[in-house]
């Protein structure tokens, strides 16, 4: 299958790695300068659980994109704010035939895809594959994931289990599912609370999960997630997303790591997408009369940090 990974950062360079090694025709899409300069002279180097690969993998800016260029597939894992701009940026890659998946964090990106490309073309889910940023040029990863998702067009369902399919059999573990907005509200609550809180405390999930205070404080997020999940009809039982989330503080796995806005803004000094997190829940909790205080505290102290860390 031809695919373009667009925006291949840590996430989207271990997908466009794992798919190339799959035998898949891959193409990298970034804007990413010293990204770009790196993987095009010495490969993508990938390393995962401690041992490192490189692979020659063709990798372009959206300007440098030719009508000659379409593919079978686009994944998309820009920033969410990034994403309009990629859509269409990235259009000329695109025909009638090809496919789109977008796996980013947050909630309703689709709305903003559905402006651009045919719903029937348009497929949604949520991954727990973990990756960072070593430097330019090179992902580290450790762990497995897994990916679920769903059409969003009707009638779709045999082409999301064929990209299902192949996701698989490039070891990412993906499943069709007919409820893919139970998993990305799942999805989002472990972005809602690891994401900002280890973001302001500066600690890797395991550290923050040592603490007294962590089980309060998750289980208070979550249930705001929650509230506002079953005004859109959608059942996110509190418990058993909760002790999902209390899975990812074991060292074993994937307790070390630092999440991705925590890569974004401490280490990179790039803003972060609590607007699309946290911020997102605020907002649908004023839309519904729902009360999310610590989402909107939350979201208020990533910003001030923004402001601290990037003025």
């Amino acid at each position: 299958m031809k695919i373009a990974i667009a925006g291949a950062g840590a996430l989207g360079s271990r997908f466009g790695y794992m798919l190339h090694q799959a035998g898949n025709e891959v193409i990298l899409i970034d804007n990413w300068v010293d990204h770009i300069q790196a993987i095009r002279e010495h490969g993508l180097k990938m390393t995962i659980d401690a041992e490192t690969f490189t692979a020659e993998i063709p990798i372009i800016t959206p300007q440098e994109i030719t009508s000659d260029q379409t593919v079978d597939l686009v994944i998309v894992f820009t920033k969410a704010m990034q994403l309009d701009q990629m859509i269409q940026d990235i259009k000329p890659i695109m025909n009638d035939d090809t496919d789109i998946l977008c796996l980013l964090n947050g909630i309703g990106h689709e709305d903003i895809i559905a402006k651009y490309i045919d719903a029937k073309n348009i497929f949604i889910g949520n991954t727990m594959w973990t990756a960072s940023l070593v430097g330019p040029g090179h992902s580290k990863s450790f762990g497995s994931g897994s990916i679920n998702l769903q059409n969003l067009g009707e009638g779709q369902e045999i082409e999301a289990k064929k990209i299902a399919a192949c996701l698989s059999e490039a070891g990412l573990n993906a499943r069709f599912t007919d409820n893919v907005h139970a998993t990305i509200y799942l999805k989002a609550c472990v972005n809602g609370t690891m994401n900002g809180l280890c973001t302001i405390l500066d600690v890797d999930m395991a550290t923050f999960g040592e603490t007294n205070q962590a089980h309060e404080i998750v289980t208070t997020i979550v249930k705001e997630f929650a509230a506002v999940a079953a005004h859109e009809n959608i059942e996110l039982n509190v418990d058993d997303a909760v002790a999902f989330i209390e899975k990812c503080y074991d060292r074993q796995t994937i307790g070390d790591h630092y999440p991705s806005m925590h890569q974004d803004l401490i280490r990179n000094h790039r803003m972060t997408e609590i607007d699309y997190i946290n911020g997102a829940i605020s907002r649908k909790g004023q839309k519904y009369g729902v009360a999310t205080p610590y989402c909107d505290f939350l979201t208020q102290l990533i910003h001030v940090k923004e402001n601290i860390v990037l003025k």
